[in-house]
């Protein structure tokens, strides 16, 4: 089934925005100036409060050298401590 517009701009999608950002100790403002990007472009981003146009989810990714989908999804990703502990 095809969502109509209305359904799509209120989908959520979901990021790992965050857990990048902080394994390469990089602050909001840094991720932001690297990007072209205010900060709080970024807080929006990785709260879920902003779903990226689709240039900057490609930026998103070439910056972290990651193919988009490792970045954004629209189901909930497992959570690393899950993958590591293999449960």
């Amino acid at each position: 089934m095809v969502k109509r517009p209305s359904e799509r701009s209120e989908a959520v999608v979901h990021n790992r925005i965050a857990i990048l950002r902080t394994e390469r100790a990089l602050s909001r403002q840094e991720l932001a100036d690297a990007l072209g990007v205010n900060y709080q472009t970024i807080g929006y981003l990785e709260r879920g409060e902003y779903n990226p146009s689709l240039l900057l989810a490609l930026e998103l990714a070439a910056f972290f050298g990651l193919p988009v989908e490792s970045l954004f999804s629209r189901a909930p990703f497992t959570p690393l401590s899950t993958l590591l502990s293999g449960r």
